[in-house]
């Protein structure tokens, strides 16, 4: 049998099931883009020539920095869910939930994917570049600096006015 909710409480648990909702939406779209970094770094670390520009590895650590602040909020959140949901146990309202939930599963779990492979590709990527820097000849190695000292530099400076 279930018991009288008041308003309150009933206001509560909306807000809380409403918030716990956001907090997977935006978990959803932050795993999304880190998605496309990533898929958007593959070619560049597989294609000849290509550099990896720092911007690809700066977003991504963001984006990677911005999921985990989000899951610090959605771990809470979720238990405050869990908890008020077993109280109501109105399953229409946790559908949308537990599809985020899944859906964020399967995003996660893509976005490790994606990782791994861009990793393999850097491994197998870096020997290759190692040895293309070995062969580059550098030009200026056996000239002096044109800012070092020289032994002939004088002491005074003489300035007519």
């Amino acid at each position: 049998m279930q018991e009288a909710l008041s308003q309150k409480e009933l206001d509560e648990r909306i807000a809380i099931l409403r918030r716990f909702r956001t907090l997977l939406e935006q978990q959803r779209d932050k795993f999304k883009a880190y998605l496309r970094v990533l898929e958007l770094q593959e070619p560049l670390i597989s294609g000849d020539g290509g550099i990896l520009p720092d911007g690809h590895s700066e977003l991504g650590s963001l984006l990677v920095h911005d999921i985990g602040e989000l899951q610090k909020a959605i771990v809470p959140m979720r238990l405050l869910y869990r908890r008020t949901h077993a109280a109501t146990s109105n399953p229409a309202e946790a559908v949308p939930v537990e599809r985020l939930q899944e859906e964020l599963g399967k995003l996660q779990e893509q976005a490790l994917a994606q990782n791994k492979r861009n990793q393999q590709l850097l491994r197998t990527r870096l020997p290759e570049v190692r040895r293309e820097l070995a062969q580059l000849k550098n030009p200026y190695r056996s000239h002096q600096s044109v800012y070092a000292e020289k032994e002939n530099m004088g002491a005074f400076v003489h300035i007519d006015a």
